[in-house]
C-alpha cells in the first residue's frame, strides 16, 4: 500500500537545502524571496505532494473564510438557481461554501445549524424549512455576533433583527390571482404547500385580497394544501374531479405543481386554459417547455442568491454586523398560454418570450 505520510515544509526544506522559514515564505509568494527560488520551492512542493493546511492556518487567524448555506431542498429548480447566484458571488469574493439541506424538517435544520456553528463558518445564509415555527436555534450565531441572513423563507425573531432577502409574496399572489380574474375566472383554486411557511402564507393572503377586491367570496373548499411535488397534480385533480362546482382557474404556488396539474388535467380530457386556466410560480425552465406554456410569476432566484451572498460578505468585510435591512427584489407576472381564456391578453404584463432563464 502506498505511504500516506504527510509532506511538511521541513521535508521540502531538506530537499532544497533551504531553511523552513524560507520555504514557508516561498509558498506564500513572499516578495522578499527571489522569484527563481519561489518557482523552485513551489514546483518541488507540487512534485512531493505537499498540501497546505489552510484549516489550521485559518484557525490560527480565527477565520474560516467559509460561508454556510442551509436550504429546504437541493432538488428544487428555484433553490438551484439561488445556489448558482450564491456560488458565483462567493467564488468572486474568495470565500468557500458549505451547503446543506433541511429536507423540509425543522429538526434537520437545527442539526444543520449546529454543524455549521461547529464548523466555524463566518456567516450563514438560511432559507427555512416549511415546519419551522421559530428560529431560536439560530441564537448561537447571534450571541457570538456571527451574521445570519434569511432569504426566501423567513421568520421574525423576538429578540434579534435579521437581514432578509425576499420578494413581495403577497403582491405576487395578488398579481397571479388578479390575472386569472381578468381572464374571466370566478372559481379560483389555490394550491399550496404548508401555510406555516412565510412564502405560502403570504401568497395565500394575496390570493384572498384579490378575491375580496373583485367581490368574489373566499371559499375554503378551493384551498388545497399538499406537498408541491411531481405527484401534486394527481392529488389536486383528484380533488377537482370530486368537487360539485369545479374551479375555472387554478393558482399553484410553484411551477412543478402547476405543470403536474396541467398534465393530469389534459389526461382527464379537461382543456387548459379553456376549461381551467392555470398559473404557476417561480418561472423555471419547465414552465416554457410544457404545452400549453405556463403563465407564472418570475421569481429572481439567481439574483436573490447574489444579493444574499454579497450582503453577507459586505457585512463581514466592513464589520457592520449590527446593521440589518430587508431587501425586496422585484417579481414579474409572465403571461403565457396556460391562462389565456378566449385569447384575452392584458397589455400590462411581460410576455413569456422575454423571461430570463433561471435554469443555469
Amino acid at each position: 500500500m502506498a505511504s500516506r505520510k504527510e509532506v511538511t515544509i521541513y521535508d521540502i526544506a531538506r530537499a532544497l537545502n533551504l531553511s523552513a522559514s524560507t520555504v514557508s515564505r516561498g509558498l506564500k509568494d513572499n516578495p522578499a524571496i527571489r522569484k527563481s527560488t519561489i518557482t523552485k520551492i513551489q514546483s518541488t512542493a507540487l512534485a512531493m505532494g505537499y498540501q497546505q493546511n489552510t484549516f489550521a492556518s485559518n484557525l490560527r487567524k480565527n477565520k474560516s473564510n467559509t460561508i454556510g448555506v442551509i436550504l429546504p431542498r437541493l432538488d428544487s429548480a428555484f433553490q438551484s438557481a439561488v445556489i448558482s447566484g450564491i456560488e458565483k458571488m462567493v467564488n468572486r469574493k474568495g470565500f468557500n461554501l458549505i451547503i446543506s439541506q433541511s429536507r423540509e424538517s425543522v429538526e434537520k435544520e437545527k442539526a444543520n445549524v449546529s454543524t455549521m456553528f461547529n464548523s466555524r463558518v463566518e456567516g450563514l445564509l438560511v432559507s427555512l424549512a416549511c415546519d419551522t415555527c421559530n428560529i431560536d436555534h439560530l441564537d448561537m450565531f447571534m450571541k457570538k455576533g456571527i451574521p445570519v441572513i434569511l432569504f426566501d423563507r423567513i421568520k421574525d425573531h423576538p429578540n434579534y433583527q435579521l437581514t432578509r432577502i425576499v420578494i413581495d409574496n403577497s403582491k405576487a399572489g395578488y398579481d397571479a390571482t388578479n390575472h386569472l380574474i381578468e381572464q374571466g375566472c370566478q372559481r379560483i383554486m389555490f394550491v399550496s404547500d404548508n401555510l406555516m411557511s412565510s412564502v405560502y402564507s403570504e401568497r395565500h393572503e394575496g390570493y384572498r385580497q384579490a378575491l375580496k377586491n373583485h367581490g368574489i367570496p373566499y371559499k375554503k373548499e378551493y384551498v388545497f394544501v399538499t406537498k408541491l411535488d411531481e405527484e401534486s397534480g394527481i392529488r389536486t385533480v383528484d380533488r377537482v374531479l370530486q368537487m360539485k362546482s369545479r374551479p375555472d382557474g387554478i393558482f399553484a404556488t410553484n411551477d412543478t405543481s402547476a405543470v403536474s396539474i396541467i398534465c393530469r388535467l389534459t389526461r382527464e380530457g379537461i382543456k387548459v386554459p379553456e376549461d381551467i386556466a392555470v398559473v404557476g410560480f417561480n418561472d423555471v425552465i419547465i414552465s416554457r417547455v410544457i404545452e400549453p406554456s405556463l403563465t407564472t410569476i418570475h421569481y429572481p432566484g439567481v439574483e436573490m442568491g447574489e444579493v444574499a451572498a454579497a450582503t453577507l460578505i459586505d457585512s463581514l468585510n466592513h464589520e457592520n454586523n449590527g446593521i440589518t435591512k430587508t431587501v425586496v427584489l422585484e417579481h414579474k407576472l409572465i403571461v403565457r398560454n396556460s391562462s389565456l381564456k378566449n385569447g384575452r391578453r392584458p397589455g400590462n404584463h411581460a410576455d413569456g418570450d422575454t423571461a430570463p432563464d433561471l435554469a443555469g
